[in-house]
């Protein structure tokens, strides 16, 4: 009996995940070739055959989504595997009609294939949206479980974005590791607050085996998503946050809906700042589609260095890059206080970008007059620090997850935006993780 020819869509991410737990080891399968989108210097290369296993000696080529239709006719592939996230509906199905188009059929492949069982108790945090505050929740949750008394550790969504057989399980106990690893600036945002928080954080490509080596120095592990992309595993108790600067969101994107479906928290976050006619239609769209889920009201308050020295300045504001790209927001925390502590001018840097980050703006043209910051390589990273220091401004607000002047010179005064949630009412998270799980003795 012939294998079935499949072809995986993907991101680097979702896609490796589905093919390590569905397909590696499946010989009913031939998985012919990946296609990718979303992440720079990922096509023209190979799943390497050290990940791919016995039935792959030669690893399997990547390719840009570009040519998924030339590819499924060259290869008469019978499938093609949907696999990365944040995406609205449509799209995906524009998606499967090319597919079908070209003589292969369209799949999403769930949770239950997909989602692997762990030995210790897991606490999910996904969420409808990428910005939407995922990240200020894991580290909320992180803080409440160790105060009662529980050692943790996180496994972040891939981000594997250098050589993936270095890095197939990697481990982040302390900024020498992050250097280790030659991590990038989306890579350090989600791993240092964890690391400053004391908490060991785990990523890579196969989920599997990280999974095992993190169950050995935690008493309960957080899965920390990506995107809107769903928990690799099995979780304990799935929490979702929701967004309502963006209302309707949670009901148009994959797979950010299943995760709203799937929830046992849903926090709607960024209450303070937003439009109550917004947070009313986000309650209404949990109660249509999951009305069990318990809800947390949450606000993510913002801090500055020095409130007074934003006051009549020009700045130039830099936000968390894939807020503004795949979370296709306009704006993020640092116009919101550059805003707030009265800015004169917030500098619009399109004009002085260079290079990749040029690219970046012509292929997210819904970014606002805000620097994404954007840093999946050393050359990007450079770029990145010549568009800061050629736009003309009084100062710099840094609004990313990171110290930005770590890693890029900044050349003009600056100051970093921070920003924690914070729940407003009952129930809070704390309640919901000690009801959940209790105090440990």
């Amino acid at each position: 009996m012939s294998k079935i020819k499949v072809i995986i869509m993907g991101a680097a991410g979702r896609d490796f995940h589905n093919f390590n737990t569905v397909f590696r080891h499946n010989d009913a399968y031939e998985v012919v070739a990946f296609t990718a989108t979303q992440i720079p210097n990922i096509d023209g290369r190979r799943y390497p055959p050290e990940l791919a296993g016995k039935f792959y000696p030669a690893g399997i080529p990547i390719y840009p989504e570009s040519e998924l239709t030339r590819l499924i006719k060259e290869h008469n592939a019978d499938q093609v595997i949907f696999a990365y996230s944040d995406v609205p509906h449509e799209y995906v199905m524009h998606k499967a009609s090319q597919a079908l188009a070209a003589g292969a059929d369209f799949r999403l492949i769930g949770p239950k294939e997909t989602q692997i069982k762990s030995t210790k108790p897991i606490v999910s945090i996904c969420a409808v949206r990428t910005g939407a505050g995922k990240s200020q929740t894991t580290r909320r949750v992180s803080e409440a479980l160790q105060a009662l008394g529980y050692k943790v550790a996180a496994i972040r969504h891939p981000m594997p974005y250098g050589d993936l057989v270095k890095q197939a399980v990697q481990r982040f106990a302390d900024y020498k590791d992050l250097d280790k690893h030659e991590c990038t600036i989306e890579e350090r945002e989600e791993y240092e607050p964890h690391i400053d928080r004391g908490v060991v954080i785990y990523a890579g490509v196969d989920y599997e085996a990280i999974l095992r080596q993190a169950e050995q120095e935690a008493d309960i592990v957080l899965w920390d998503g990506g995107n809107n992309d769903l928990s690799f595993y099995k979780s304990d108790l799935h929490i979702v946050v929701a967004d309502p600067h963006r209302p309707g969101h949670e009901l148009s994107y994959h797979p950010g809906e299943t995760n709203l479906r799937m929830a046992d928290v849903v926090v709607i976050n960024k209450i303070d700042t937003a439009d109550l006619e917004h947070i009313s239609r986000v309650r209404d769209s949990i109660m249509q589609v999951n009305p069990q889920a318990t809800v947390v009201e949450a606000a993510s308050p913002i801090s500055v260095d020095d409130p007074a020295a934003i006051k009549g300045k020009a700045v130039l504001v830099i936000e968390d890059g894939p807020t503004l790209t795949h979370g296709e927001m306009a704006y993020g925390a640092g116009v919101v206080a550059a805003r707030r502590f009265g800015a004169s001018e917030i500098i619009d840097p399109r004009p002085y970008a260079v290079g990749s980050i040029i690219a970046t703006y012509q292929k997210y043209p819904t970014t606002g007059a805000v620097l994404p910051a954007m840093g999946y390589g050393p050359e990007q990273m450079r770029e990145l620090g010549e568009t800061i220091n050629n736009t003309p401004c009084d100062l710099v607000l840094v609004a990313t997850p990171i110290d930005l002047r770590r890693v890029v010179e900044i050349n003009r005064p600056s100051q970093r935006v921070g920003y924690e949630l914070q729940e407003i009412g009952q129930p809070t998270l704390v309640n919901i993780l000690e009801a959940k799980f209790g105090r440990k003795s």
